[in-house]
């Protein structure tokens, strides 16, 4: 729980004490610590948090092109699209822990390290067994440095100016898919120098070896210190980490490729493995704690103010975002015949709603604020419904559509952003690495249950996808994700957004 010393509902100090944006901070605890330039710091761990996240949608609208090129099987297509996301995902809580053994500038940079040249590797892969092997590699490498933004904005930033940086964290978040689709179907279309489909990956080296100067020469410094309230020496909670990779392991893998392989027995087995390892996880943190251990996530942290609402809140935005990306991707491209230019400027609405009402709600009056969340599941419902009334008749869905889609991005801003910073501003500072790898993870799981469930309802229905099989198809995943926006709205009637 926050302790008991003078802050604002927000979590830093009073807000007649907080600083503007931009200005300089210290880390909490370090009084005699050298200035950190938050502006700084901000852009530098949001441009590789973006570059990371564009990675996961990015190559859809290349898919086409890598499988011409590689005659890839669609097994093989699946894991190249799919194996930075599980990867990832696995791995998400260890970085995040490890930030807080190690140090979160060392893990950050090592992590965007490790990414770019992965990156390098995936843009020069010649065969898709190397290609697989590459983007799984590049998930490590986002794994090691993601957990780290939300824990260096937690160290180095109070108050509104707290508040200000988790807005700008959120829409970067989230319209990281949208952004995804439009710069694949922009650098495809390009054909940069004839190398195809190679750019979506080249281009992570040129925005990120700059980064690594950036980073390495304005980051503030941070020695390795063990996680808040560890035990001599960090040790790290072994046993938990062995036990979620395994869940999330056994979860991730069949849903991702089952589908493509038509369900197979040893994919049903994988998901019945994945909730005994996640029974046997649930029940081995309470005992690690009662023993005097340090679970991964403290219960300090799990029954934080909101903070299970938040959770499954955080779940179904991301559901709804994944699903809906790669069911319009798929079909804009394949149902309608849309190029990879013109499929990605779709999402262009998408993308500026989102950032618009992510970077805006806060100058709402305060009383509505309780409203924004709710507001937000609504106001994805009636998108997704509309998107889908607009396509059914397979047509290119006119003013009608476009109008669905800046709602999808303005619903979508109103349901993540309000929920995540009213969350983690009551979460110590000391306690952002579990946050952290807590909400990550959830949000990451989200977007690939939402491919899974909800994408998989698409293809099923779609078929060969056709024009007229396809728009069946997505009318049909807009019920299902209408659904799921009622399910957001229900999951927090009795939730209170404070500030």
């Amino acid at each position: 729980m926050p302790d008991s010393t003078t802050t604002s509902p927000a979590g830093g100090p009073a807000a007649g004490t907080a600083r503007p944006a931009g200005t300089s901070s210290k880390a909490p605890g370090t009084d005699n610590a050298p200035a950190v330039r938050t502006g700084w710091l901000l852009g530098i761990v949001l441009a590789g948090q973006f570059m990371a996240l564009l990675d996961v949608f990015i190559v859809n609208v290349a898919a086409p092109t890598m499988r011409s090129e590689l005659g890839t099987s669609g097994a093989e297509l699946q894991l190249i699209i799919a194996g930075y996301t599980i990867s990832y995902a696995v791995l998400l809580v260890t970085g995040a822990r490890l930030g807080g053994l190690l140090g979160h500038r060392r893990m950050y940079l090592g992590g965007l390290a490790l990414f770019t040249a992965a990156s390098l590797a995936c843009g020069l892969a010649v065969t898709s067994g190397q290609l697989i092997a590459f983007r799984l590699v590049q998930g490590v490498g986002a794994a090691a440095m993601i957990p780290q933004v939300l824990s260096l904005i937690q160290h180095h930033f109070r108050g509104t100016e707290r508040v200000r940086a988790l807005g700008v964290y959120a829409a970067v978040l989230a319209t990281g898919a949208a952004a995804g689709q439009i710069a694949g179907g922009l650098l495809v279309s390009a054909d940069i120098l004839g190398w195809g489909w190679r750019p979506v990956f080249l281009v992570n080296v040129a925005v990120g070896i700059p980064l690594l100067g950036l980073g390495a020469r304005l980051l503030p410094r941070d020695e390795p210190r063990p996680a808040a309230g560890g035990p001599p020496g960090g040790a790290i909670d072994r046993g938990g980490l062995v036990l979620l990779a395994a869940a999330v392991t056994l979860f991730t893998v069949p849903l991702v490729l089952g589908q493509e392989l038509g369900w197979p027995a040893w994919g049903w087995a994988m998901l019945a493995g994945s909730v005994v390892a996640a029974g046997a996880f649930a029940a081995y943190e309470p005992m690690l704690a009662r023993r005097g251990g340090v679970p991964l996530f403290p219960p300090r942290v799990v029954r934080a103010p909101g903070m299970p609402v938040a959770v499954v809140r955080s779940l179904l935005a991301m559901v709804l975002n994944g699903a809906f990306m790669f069911v319009m991707a798929l079909h804009l491209q394949a149902g309608l015949g849309f190029g990879a230019l013109r499929a990605g400027l779709t999402f262009v609405p998408t993308a500026v709603a989102f950032g618009v009402a992510g970077l805006t709600w806060q100058r709402l009056p305060e009383r509505l604020r309780p409203a924004l969340v709710p507001a937000g599941f609504v106001t994805t419902t009636v998108s997704f419904l509309a998107v889908g009334l607009a396509m059914r008749d397979g047509g290119e869905g006119g003013p009608g559509f476009y109008a669905g889609l800046t709602g999808v991005g303005a619903g979508l801003a109103l349901a993540f952003s309000p929920n995540l910073t009213g969350a983690l501003a009551l979460v110590r500072p000391e306690d952002a690495p579990h946050a952290s790898g807590l909400m990550t993870t959830t949000a990451q799981l989200g977007s690939l249950v939402g491919v899974a469930t909800i994408g998989t309802l698409y293809l099923e229905r779609a078929g060969a996808l056709t024009l007229r099989a396809s728009a069946d198809a997505v009318w049909d995943a807009s019920l299902a994700l209408a659904a799921t926006g009622v399910l957001g709205l229900l999951a927090g009637v009795r939730y209170r957004y404070r500030r």
